[in-house]
């Protein structure tokens, strides 16, 4: 089996399995040696930020001098950058020799008559074999879904848990009221491990007081009054933070949206208590150095001048969004390219942007998936909520091209899905190329 036809059937496996639990995992991660066990774990759960909040930790400890593995989703491109040591996603050769491991692992496993591994699984004990190929000492993990039943919670003994900002989403799954949301994603918290949280979300503050009391883990809290914005551009935010951890540094995100202010300082917060409990003796001028130079894209990620992608696509992720687009606005022209996916509540979404932002066009496109919702329809519900301009175009390169000529001096936010921002990279990735030919 070569790498391009062991992502094919990676990428086949949701159409035949169903989601097992945990034991199933643990099985798995069983008949691999355990090799999460042979890591330093960092484990995040929460709705909103995780994957920000991750990348910040990993660069931090990357900037400490230590050799750091990075397990987010989804990806926008390709599947390898799910999987980054040092923020360089792993070669194709190694993802096949991870692969080739886990298949045997499962082949075992049906075999004896176990289930066979969702995808998550599958993606999850593919890192976990590479990044102990690679001897990583630290793992910044990001969870899939939830926490209490995900994946990745067979990790036993993380070095700290930390829970990014809770609204909202999956209700279906996680349940509705951000209290039974925060109880699920505090099942990640684990007895005498400390548990970083966000805690501006003051109905699940007491959700996650109440698990840390029954783990016996130590609580530290991150909220806004910690920060004061001294200076925000197109391109970044300087803000100081203050709390019990750090008195009074000065940090600058190279993020023009304001909800990463938040993010990074979850994870500057939580770099100071791993700092503290291992003793590393991390200088704060690497934590300062980490989050400066993170890099995450499709968040509020800037790919040419005036052209935003992000990939906010809940109901807390788009108010961000729309609150960004204020900040940024600063008179100039608004346009907006957008699409998403069935699952998500999509006319609200609309609506929002609609009602909360000032937009002088709009053009709705489709992801190339089988959880498209049509342009059409698209085009239909926001014309129920502005009076900009919206045109429909299905592909998405022509809706691009068409976009950017709507945007002319002022600025164009992608948005709706983090698939349209992958499928937009892609698009700008391949452009590029065809340049330098």
């Amino acid at each position: 089996m070569n790498y391009t036809e062991a992502v094919e059937y990676v990428l086949s496996v949701p159409k035949f399995t169903k989601k097992n639990k945990l034991e199933n995992t643990i099985e798995l991660m069983e008949r691999l040696g355990r090799p999460e066990r042979k890591m330093k774990m960092i484990h995040v759960a929460g709705t909103n930020g995780k994957g920000s909040v991750c990348a910040y930790l990993s660069s931090i400890l990357e900037y400490a001098g230590k050799k750091v593995g990075l397990f987010t989703s989804p990806h926008l491109v390709r599947i390898n950058e799910r999987f980054q040591i040092n923020h360089q996603p792993i070669s194709d050769e190694l993802f096949l020799e991870a692969y080739e491991k886990v298949w045997d692992a499962i082949k075992s496993m049906i075999k004896d008559g176990f289930y066979h591994p969702t995808y998550f699984e599958i993606l999850f004990a593919l890192c976990m074999v590479a990044f102990e190929r690679e001897n990583v000492e630290y793992v910044v993990l990001e969870t899939g879904l939830g926490g209490r039943l995900d994946a990745t919670n067979v990790v036993e003994h993380p070095i700290a848990t930390v829970l990014t900002s809770i609204s909202l989403d999956h209700t279906e799954i996680l349940g509705d009221t951000i209290e039974k949301i925060a109880w699920e994603k505090a099942g990640i918290l684990k007895k005498g491990v400390p548990v970083i949280y966000d805690a501006n979300e003051k109905k699940a503050e007491p959700v996650i007081l109440k698990k840390a009391k029954e783990m016996e883990a130590a609580a530290y809290s991150v909220d806004l009054k910690m920060c004061e914005i001294l200076e925000q551009t197109d391109q970044s935010i300087t803000y100081r933070f203050t709390s019990p951890q750090c008195r009074g540094w000065k940090i600058c995100i190279p993020y023009a949206a304001s909800y990463q202010v938040m993010n990074s300082a979850v994870a500057v917060t939580a770099a100071c208590v791993i700092d503290r409990i291992l003793d590393l003796k991390i200088p704060a001028e690497s934590i300062i150095t980490g989050i400066a130079r993170t890099k995450w894209e499709g968040r509020m990620e800037t790919v040419l001048p005036g052209v935003i992608l992000d990939g906010g696509h809940n109901a807390a992720g788009i108010q961000e969004f729309v609150k960004t687009i204020r900040e940024l606005e600063k008179g100039r022209k608004i346009t907006m390219l957008f699409s998403a996916v069935v699952e998500k509540n999509y006319e609200k979404m609309i609506q929002e942007i609609c009602e909360g932002a000032n937009l002088a066009s709009v053009v709705v496109t489709e992801i190339h998936n089988d959880r498209i919702v049509p342009a059409y329809e698209l085009k239909q519900i926001f014309k129920r909520y502005t009076k900009a301009k919206v045109t429909a175009i299905p592909e998405i390169s022509e809706a691009f091209d068409e976009a950017m000529r709507e945007k002319g001096d002022g600025m164009l936010f992608c948005a709706g899905s983090l698939y349209l921002v992958g499928e937009l990279k892609e698009i700008l990735e391949n452009r590029k190329h065809e340049k330098t030919k």
